[in-house]
């Protein structure tokens, strides 16, 4: 019974450190990306 305590103790710090420990995301790639051809154009067109 002591067991599953400590078993939710360590799952929760796993998944914190786990999820804080991640990189961009493809959405977060994908927007930099946009972003950086959006400011290339303007920079053409001026």
């Amino acid at each position: 019974m002591k067991k599953l305590p400590y078993l939710f103790i360590v799952l929760f710090t796993m998944s914190i450190a786990l999820s804080s420990c991640r990189e961009e995301s493809t959405g977060e790639k994908v927007e930099d990306a946009v972003e950086d051809v959006a400011d290339d154009i303007e920079d053409s067109v001026d």
